[in-house]
């Protein structure tokens, strides 16, 4: 459905040029909701105006359904355009519109019939919420209404992708997850497109099905997001997923296992973090260790957590027996498709 091929992005800056896309490859399948994440300045809200090239970007192409945007001219664009919808972090609606008339005025823009808008506009407030309130002014409704106002806009003229610029940074983490159930929604009952550009690894686990990683105005890491929140391969990735998933054992876990590996006729032990998804997460792993390789578990810390119904999560494990039957342990472990890391041992 998106295709950027070797896109730059390159501003004139007071101190010279500002390279904010570095050779951006990417493609975006057919219905796909899509993450684009990173830190301030990544490049992400670049990335994604290039999309439907409200910035231009200075070398690459960028396809959508089929169409080459980059290639089009002026006419050309703007009737590509209407099947990509865009919402916006700060709602941009116009206060002296109703709640209706915001949603109807890219319509009205286009020269559709007073009839054919209304056959429109209203399925579009209740798909999300707001046919009870079509008579109001954005300054009389919340936050979270006003960005629901947004959606029904950008859905209003029946596009195949729905572009989402940090769409939900400014709302409250309720009003967060009725926003992106709400996007999962429209994702499932309309088939659209939906890239998702955010800095808050949350809003990725819940609705993406695949993500993107930024940093620099490169992607540094990609892939399906079950797979690149348990097994995370760029150090940018482990920083944001840090809040979600952390990436390290406190100082006090690790404190209290140095104290229980040094005392007296310890035999001999490895701190293990186990890191499981999927299968992995529903198998009983640690009984099997104990009845498989006579080992004594002592669980010291842990984090189970689901990415869109699919389980994961990482323990660490104080795992004491024979050295042998260690090694057998963790080799077992990692035939079964879970990721081990030895943080310590005795």
């Amino acid at each position: 459905m998106i295709r950027l091929e070797g896109i730059h992005q390159t501003y004139r800056g007071p101190k010279g040029p500002v390279h904010a896309l570095r050779g951006v490859d990417l493609d975006i399948g057919s219905g796909e909701v899509f993450g684009v994440i990173g830190r301030s300045g990544a490049g992400k809200s670049s990335l994604v105006r290039t999309i439907n090239l409200l910035n231009r970007p200075t070398q690459g192409t960028v396809t959508v359904a089929g169409r080459p945007l980059t290639s089009l001219d002026a006419a050309g664009l703007r009737a590509a355009r209407r099947d990509i919808g865009m919402i916006f972090q700060h709602f941009n609606l116009l206060s002296s519109r109703t709640v209706y008339d915001n949603v109807a005025l890219p319509l009205e823009l286009a020269g559709l019939s007073r009839h054919d808008i209304r056959a429109r506009v209203a399925p579009l407030l209740e798909l999300v919420g707001l046919g009870a309130l079509a008579d109001r002014y954005p300054a009389q409704i919340s936050g979270g209404q006003k960005q629901r106002v947004g959606i029904a806009r950008a859905l209003a003229s029946r596009p195949k992708v729905l572009l989402s610029d940090e769409a939900t940074s400014a709302l409250d983490p309720e009003t967060t997850r009725s926003i992106l159930a709400l996007l999962q929604e429209i994702n499932r009952e309309l088939g659209l497109t939906v890239v998702l550009i955010t800095h808050q690894m949350q809003v990725i686990k819940q609705v993406a099905h695949r993500l993107a990683v930024m940093e620099a105005g490169q992607i540094v890491e990609q892939g399906e997001t079950l797979q690149v929140f348990s097994q995370p391969q760029h150090e940018v990735t482990r920083s944001l997923l840090d809040d979600v998933v952390p990436q390290a054992l406190p100082v006090h876990v690790l404190e209290r296992v140095r104290v229980l590996l040094g005392a007296p006729g310890q035999a001999p032990s490895s701190l293990l973090r186990l890191v499981f998804a999927g299968q992995a997460s529903d198998s009983p792993l640690l009984s099997d260790l104990v009845r498989r390789f006579g080992l004594d578990l002592n669980i010291v810390h842990g984090q189970i957590d689901e990415v869109q119904g699919h389980p994961f999560g990482s323990l660490a494990v104080l795992a004491s027996g024979a050295r042998e039957q260690l090694q057998a342990a963790v080799g077992h472990l990692r035939g079964s498709g879970v990721l081990v890391q030895e943080v310590a041992h005795a």
